[in-house]
């Protein structure tokens, strides 16, 4: 026998029944990019590819115990954060975390197909998301809707009626905010300008790269989480940051484009399209 050579990921999230998003999307992605996957689970849905019904929170000590018992027996060559349900798995994660500042940590905590706590309790979370995880973050990723969800938690809200440049530099103003608070990078995904959509990534320095895409019509389920799962995998294979960015997003772009209907819901990212057999 020989013994495992292909990176580990561990990646904490919800469980979908229907596989679209969180922890099960997250491991098949990482298995079609020649990584191994393992999952801790912080909720569990009861939904299809439409939508979800309900959600139970898995209770943090459950959490804290399904990642420590498999992080003392294997290494990580990276982590993922998704879906996070409560202030108390933020905390537990956030403690767990600390101890493996050398693995890159993606950060990418929004997920439209959960159900949306009440103001107050989103306020929290999000407020415990950006004191205890975006710092230790090699990346976080979130969409400028996103962004701007987070910076409430720092910022007084605008009265709406900025102007495009004004939005550009509030965006800029958010981001260099996240940074200063010790993540390395950020990314903004999905700005959207005609028919397509940009991806740009910050640094310390500013903008490193904006990438520009087509706009598929969809709709799908799940993109989000592929090019994040993406992004992991590549950085737990060795790839810098840039370097991971582009060629994540190549991937989900490719498996957006052979994406999937498996019912009456939404359209699924294929991300084994790469493997597939022509007819």
């Amino acid at each position: 026998m020989q013994n495992q050579t292909s990176p580990l990921i561990l990646s904490f999230g919800a469980a979908d029944p229907a596989g679209a998003t969180g922890v099960q999307a997250d491991l098949a992605a990482f298995s079609a990019l020649s990584c191994t996957g393992l999952a801790v689970t912080t909720a569990l849905l009861i939904g299809d590819s439409a939508h979800v019904e309900d959600m139970q929170d898995i209770d943090p000590d459950w959490v804290a115990d399904q990642a420590r018992l498999v992080l003392e027996d294997m290494t990580m060559a990276a982590f993922k954060v998704g879906a996070i349900t409560n202030i108390e798995q933020v905390a537990a994660i956030a403690e767990i975390l600390s101890d493996y500042p050398d693995a890159p940590l993606i950060l990418d905590p929004f997920s439209s197909r959960l159900p949306q706590p009440s103001d107050d309790d989103a306020e929290e979370l999000l407020t415990a998301i950006r004191q205890l995880l975006v710092p230790q973050a090699t990346l976080v990723m979130l969409s400028q809707v996103e962004l701007g969800r987070l910076a409430e938690t720092w910022r007084e809200s605008g009265d709406g009626g900025e102007s495009d440049a004004e939005t550009e530099a509030t965006l800029e103003s958010d981001v260099e905010h996240l940074l200063a608070l010790g993540c390395e990078y950020v990314l903004v995904t999905g700005t959207q300008a005609g028919n397509t959509l940009a991806n740009t990534l910050y640094g310390a320095d500013g903008v490193i790269s904006s990438d520009a895409w087509q706009h598929l019509a969809g709709p799908f389920i799940g993109a989000g989480g592929t090019l994040s799962a993406a992004l992991t995998a590549f950085m737990a294979r060795g790839a810098e940051v840039p370097e991971a960015v582009a060629a994540a997003q190549e991937y989900t772009v490719g498996a957006l484009a052979h994406a999937q209907r498996y019912g009456m819901g939404k359209l699924v990212p294929n991300r084994f399209f790469h493997f597939e057999m022509p007819s």
